[in-house]
């Protein structure tokens, strides 16, 4: 192998730098493929699903202007709306909880906003793709 003194590589340097990187690479990938895809896909779901619900600043607001307090199981019976609505590949989804309603995005699992029986007079909800009842 021939070095240089002027700072830069030679040929067989990069040759040899740029195929042992590649060995390496292929190395570290190949101790990955030992998961199968049932493998990852069940840890991807288990992740996602156990995934609690986020309130954006406006529903906060709203369930607070409006004395809204949720219990533990009324947040349980959100989130398994909002898991449902995720698995029928609803993106914006109108979930209803007792006498409740939630706007939920749900590829970011965040309550757009919030309402009880009371303000929701008209009954009229727009820009969703589905609805879930719980």
């Amino acid at each position: 192998m021939k070095i240089q003194n002027n700072g830069f590589l030679s040929l067989e340097q990069l040759q040899d730098q740029y195929l042992n990187l590649n060995r390496q690479t292929r190395n570290e990938t190949s101790g990955k493929a030992g998961l199968s895809f049932q493998d990852i896909l069940s840890q991807k779901t288990t992740t996602e699903s156990s995934a609690e619900v986020k309130f954006s600043k406006h529903a906060a607001n709203r369930l607070a202007d409006r004395n809204i307090e949720l219990s533990k199981e009324q947040v349980e019976r959100l989130n398994l709306g909002m898991a449902r609505a995720g698995a029928k590949g609803i993106n914006e989804s109108l979930v209803i909880v007792d006498s409740l309603a939630f706007i939920v995005n749900v590829p970011n699992q965040t309550v757009i906003t919030a309402m009880d029986q009371a303000d929701s007079d008209e009954n009229v909800f727009t820009n969703i793709d589905g609805a879930v009842i719980i």
